[in-house]
């Protein structure tokens, strides 16, 4: 196939999201100095006011690093939890089971302490040098993109609940066209004023950055959200706010072709990814063809395994043991790939593994009913850089703006992510008060030892690690162009719960961008699949980005998926 772009190439450094001015942001930090955590926090930080809609200063931030000169990964947690005040049966009474839009699905914003942990702990700039990017593209505006305005559109119903978020989205209660300079003056204010505060600290530039955090968790950002809850029978205090801090934590990882794939914990989806890997690997994935019938029957058939044992025994490890050392072992992959059929599709969604001995946490309760119409998701974005001392970084932000209240005056909202757990007290990421969601955003990191660094990711919820999977197998498998490789056509299985409240499924369903061929889609149906066909190229398919580091010969190969508005520069 020929791509709509070329692939991006470097030999110094490179910085791709999911956003063409944040991949600018990151770039132009590397340009100044900074390394690949410094830049890949400017075009974070950048995407949560270029892609406010569904990516939030409120919201979360989930990051791995690659720390070159100690050859070592570390994740950062980047996800909120539940206020103390969020009681199981606050949901299962007055909700009847749902956990409704609006206040009582927020849990404690996370990317604000992603940000400066991640500076403080392994960058090497200040708070002020990094949002000095996203804070003018929110003061002075930047041109209304079709990803962006096409999300205002179809959500503006849900916007004008509030008039917070109708004032900002829905300036003279129209929705801004394409081109149209789009200005977000409260939420320059609000990382204005965390740089505002770093800067009126003593100390060093960690004494700056520990101010720059607290002005959020404790100064005049933490008493607006606090008073705002309190006002709308929310459940976040102050104390909730002051007692957080994101969590530094162990990779899980896995080989796979030679790489050692590394993903955030089970708090988030990311292990899946490493489930799907594990299935595939007794394949012959090569000899089928790629996106061939068999080829695609198979990689359908791993997800629904991996996300049969997701839905059984995900959720945040401080609170349930998540068996991850047995789900990646030899024995039970090989168990579970035995389950695979060649020729016939499972109908939905296999049973989960059974793990000897295990009795912690979670159950095979029933699913969530309905809770009325069901709205597509397409929250999340994605961002990676990789520096001239090798160091990589990759990001996983999101939070809509459309089921949640922004807050008046900050221009932002209180993460939603509560839409990720379970008003279920047997299921495994049940709500809790501490407790953390199960969050669908999973940053991953692919290492091949002195060799290769390859960061990847990107949004589209249930989508991720089934997009993330292919991408990866483009590159490493079929020898794809990084951008080659990102623009082939995808699929996805749905036969799941869903991630999202209230966690529909839909057994058997399959989408495919409608560059398979005919012939491929009828096999498909054949063994059992229930195919829908995708349009070509969209953004229901997710939005990779990577840049695949050749460290042997010093070179870089960056893409970004045209699925939405992403972007890439290296030099």
């Amino acid at each position: 196939m020929v791509s709509f772009q070329p692939t991006m190439l470097g030999t110094r450094y490179m910085c791709s999201a999911g956003h063409y001015l944040a991949s600018r942001a990151g770039f132009e930090i590397l340009e100044a100095g900074g390394n690949a955590v410094d830049a890949g926090v400017a075009a974070a930080m950048s995407l949560a006011v270029l892609q406010s809609d569904i990516v939030n200063v409120g919201g979360v931030a989930p990051m791995i690093v690659y720390l070159a000169e100690k050859d070592e990964v570390v994740t950062i947690s980047g996800l909120g939890y539940w206020p103390k005040k969020a009681e199981l049966s606050k949901f299962i009474g007055p909700n009847g089971g749902a956990i409704p839009h609006g206040v009582l699905r927020s849990i404690v914003p996370a990317a604000p302490g992603a940000w400066t942990t991640a500076l403080e702990k392994y960058g090497t700039m200040s708070f002020a040098d990094v949002s000095k990017a996203p804070i003018r593209y929110a003061r002075e505006g930047f041109s209304m993109h079709p990803t962006l305005h096409e999300s205002i559109d179809k959500t503006q119903d849900q916007l004008r609940r509030w008039q917070s978020n109708a004032d900002i989205y829905l300036p003279n209660d129209k929705v801004p066209e394409v081109g149209e300079n789009f200005v977000q003056s409260d939420l320059a204010k609000t990382l204005q004023y965390m740089a505002d505060e770093e800067a009126s600290a003593s100390g060093d530039r960690e004494a700056g950055l520990e101010a720059a955090r607290k002005a959020f968790y404790e100064g005049d950002i933490a008493k607006t959200i606090a008073d705002y809850h309190a006002a709308n029978d929310g459940l976040m205090t102050a104390e909730d706010l002051r007692d957080f801090r994101v969590g530094i934590e162990a990779p899980v990882k896995r080989n796979y072709f030679g790489f050692d794939i590394y993903t955030c914990d089970a708090w988030c989806q990311g292990p899946v990814l490493l489930q799907i890997m594990s299935l595939l690997d007794g394949f012959d994935l090569k000899g089928m063809g790629h996106n061939s019938p068999d080829y695609i029957h198979t990689v359908l058939e791993a997800v629904k395994l991996a996300f049969a044992d997701r839905e059984r025994y995900y959720g945040d490890p401080r609170f349930i043991d998540v068996p991850l050392d047995h789900l990646l072992s030899d024995d039970y992959v090989a168990s579970r790939r035995a389950m695979i059929d060649p020729e016939n599709a499972a109908p939905g969604m296999p049973p989960f593994g059974i793990v000897p001995g295990y009795n912690s946490g979670g159950g095979s309760g029933p699913s969530a009913a309905l809770h009325g119409a069901t709205m597509i998701e397409y929250d999340t974005s994605y961002a990676c850089a990789v520096d001239a001392q090798g160091n990589a970084f990759s990001v996983t932000p999101s939070d809509t703006s459309a089921n949640s209240p922004i807050i008046p005056g900050l221009g932002m909202v209180v993460s939603g992510r509560g839409s990720q757990s379970w008003a279920i007290p047997e299921h495994a990421s049940s709500i809790a008060p501490g407790k953390r969601p199960r969050l669908t955003p999973n940053p991953a990191m692919a290492i091949k030892k002195g060799k290769v660094t390859m960061p990847f990711g990107t949004p589209g919820g249930d989508v991720q690690c089934q997009s993330m999977t292919q991408v990866f197998l483009n590159i490493n498998l079929f020898g794809m162009a990084a951008q080659e490789a990102i623009e082939a056509p995808r699929f996805a299985s749905y036969s799941h719960p869903d991630s999202f409240e209230p966690h529909q499924a839909d057994p058997g369903k399959v989408k495919i961008e409608n560059r398979v061929s005919g012939d491929t889609v009828a096999d498909l149906e054949r063994r059992g699949h229930s195919v829908e066909e995708w349009p070509e190229l969209t953004r229901a398919a997710g939005a990779v980005c990577t840049i695949f580091h050749d460290r042997e010969n010093g070179r870089l190969f960056g893409g970004a998926d045209p699925r939405r508005q992403s972007g890439m520069m290296g030099w």
